[in-house]
């Protein structure tokens, strides 16, 4: 098994490789307190939104998804998963691989938070991960299932805070899709095109759950 170092290490290294920094944009050194408010503040946009009283489930996500959206560094986060199969893409198919893995990214994070009313957002302590980024530790309780953790990893991304990665139960979100999405195109002879259309058969079958 990896140690965690060396592992870092190869992430670093891969990132490097690829010519991609690693948190996929212009990162500055980060203000822990900023950090933190920033976390806050959407976890509070969150909550509100998915307990908002009078609206339907399907507003409700719109509402999550919108704050998401600002909240992520969606293209960064994006171009640092594909690693170094962004370089062999087309510019067309970068186009839609950002497109397509902004849905799937929002979805996987909306279901985190559930879709019924109740939901509470617990901020815990902050910690500098590197100059460039701190880890927000929060819990979150749905009703109906048991509280968990979920840690935001936030850079400064262009003179804002960002987050750049979510780790759930010691799993990061970023490092996962990276591995999955190679194993996919690796298996299907080094091509993009096979994630794509994995990713929109992926994006079609959580429309039709949405539906039903």
């Amino acid at each position: 098994m990896t140690s965690t170092p060396r592992r870092l290490l190869l992430v670093a290294a891969a990132a490097v490789a690829t010519g991609l920094p690693l948190r996929g944009g212009m990162a500055q050194q980060v203000d822990i307190g900023r950090a933190t408010a920033f976390i806050q503040q959407t976890g509070e946009q969150l909550v509100g939104a998915i307990n908002a009283a009078g609206q339907s489930v399907a507003q409700r996500r719109e509402r999550v998804a919108e704050i998401l959206r600002r909240a992520v560094d969606v293209e960064g986060v994006g171009r640092f998963i594909l690693g170094r199969w962004w370089r062999q893409a087309t510019p067309e198919q970068q186009q839609e691989y950002l497109k397509l893995f902004e849905q799937v990214l929002i979805h996987n994070l909306s279901s985190r938070f559930g879709e019924y009313q109740g939901v509470r957002f617990t901020l815990g302590r902050t910690q500098a991960r590197t100059e460039e980024d701190a880890l927000v530790n929060t819990v979150v309780e749905r009703p109906g299932n048991p509280a968990f953790g979920l840690d935001w990893r936030v850079a400064e991304i262009g003179g804002q805070p960002k987050v750049v990665d979510v780790i759930a139960e010691g799993t990061s979100l970023r490092l996962t899709t990276r591995s999955e999405y190679s194993s996919v195109i690796t298996r299907n002879g080094g091509q993009v095109a096979a994630l794509l259309q994995a990713m929109r058969n992926q994006i079609q079958q959580m429309a039709a759950r949405a539906g039903g």
